[in-house]
């Protein structure tokens, strides 16, 4: 079975308590929208204590362009993407010549050549890397990036797949957009970047740990289009998510769950380490009234969302870092995020500490 062996993730230098950012954002929209101070609240009730920002405070106070935040997007993306996957590699003891596939997860900047081509050529990657840009998907997109690359290792038992996911959300933030939804999202999303190396049957060391992938379902509900996603503007991305989100979780992610665990003989019973993409605190309660769990079956997720904000694709994949270095049970892990489309993305992967 495809097995992860190394993964990172990136502190950026700018990490900034939620309240700085909240007096922030106050002093930035209270002269254009006068509903502020009545949702100042929104802050507080995420109940996000840092945020991961690629950039000080003081750059989101002025007007960029759409070609001045891509450039920074593509810059920054690079130079962290190059930080994590060097971290991933000493981990695994892997060279940069060894590496088959590698795919590049994004949605909150535009590069042609793709980032993953970028970082080929930075990182002098074998030339005959088999490249797999993702566009799109959003806070789905770490759950998906992470099947992919598993489909990939497990069609070739001597695979080393490296997967990059990178969102730096706070680059689409638009400076003059007084809507609610841009200001929800100034409360809200971070950035981030992380890195995995999971490898095919005849890479995997024995002894190591393990977190071997099992299988992967994929759904997308009908007549949801405009419950998630951007905008694109002259301006640049503007966001788009609906208050139903947490709803419409709650009367799906049940049936889905338990549809796709009975594929395997299984039910929710069986999972020992749930790593979810936490999309916010009602999202999460919507979780765990849904599939009926502790909120400690969710400690790790709720700790990344505390600690680092909503960083949209990477946010699962710090999850599943924390499972990782600091310990999981034996047994049975559920990967799940939701994301545009509107759409579910579940990975179900087996934890052993050999």
């Amino acid at each position: 079975m495809p097995s992860l062996v190394a993964i990172s993730k990136i502190d950026f230098p700018f990490k900034i308590d939620q309240q700085e950012v909240k007096g922030y954002a106050k002093a930035l929209f209270e002269p254009s929208f006068p509903q502020v101070e009545k949702m100042m609240s929104v802050f507080d009730n995420t109940e996000i204590r840092y945020r991961n920002f690629c950039k000080p405070l003081s750059y989101y106070a002025d007007i960029h362009s759409f070609r001045e935040q891509n450039d920074e997007y593509i810059r920054i993306s690079l130079e962290y993407s190059v930080k994590a996957i060097e971290e991933c590699m000493r981990s695994a003891n892997v060279d940069a010549d060894s590496i088959t596939d590698i795919l590049f997860v994004s949605t909150t900047g535009l590069a042609t050549p793709s980032l993953d081509a970028l970082i080929i050529n930075k990182m002098r990657l074998n030339k005959n890397i088999c490249r797999s840009p993702i566009f799109g998907l959003g806070c789905a997109g770490g759950v998906a990036g992470f099947s992919k690359a598993s489909v990939l290792a497990k069609a070739n038992p001597d695979a080393i797949v490296l997967l990059v996911s990178v969102e730096l959300c706070s680059l689409t933030f638009l400076r003059n957009d007084y809507s609610k939804s841009n200001f929800v999202g100034s409360s809200l999303f971070a950035d981030g970047v992380a890195a995995c190396i999971i490898v095919g049957d005849n890479k995997i060391n024995k002894k190591a740990k393990t977190v071997s992938y099992l299988g992967s379902q994929s759904r997308l509900y009908y007549d949801t289009l405009g419950v998630m996603g951007w905008q694109f503007q002259d301006s640049g991305f503007k966001v788009l998510f609906s208050q139903d989100i947490p709803k419409i979780i709650a009367e799906n992610i049940q049936a889905d769950v338990i549809t796709f665990l009975a594929r395997y003989q299984l039910t929710i019973s069986d999972i020992r380490n749930f790593i979810f993409h936490p999309g916010g605190k009602k999202v999460l309660s919507a979780y765990e009234e849904a599939l009926l769990i502790t909120e400690s079956s969710l400690k790790n997720t709720r700790e990344v969302m505390n600690d680092y904000g909503n960083m949209s694709s990477p946010t699962v994949l710090y999850v599943m870092e924390r499972f990782y270095t600091q310990g999981f049970e034996n047994g049975y892990g559920l990967m799940l995020s939701m994301g545009p489309g509107f759409s579910s993305e579940m990975a179900l992967i087996e934890m052993k500490n050999n």
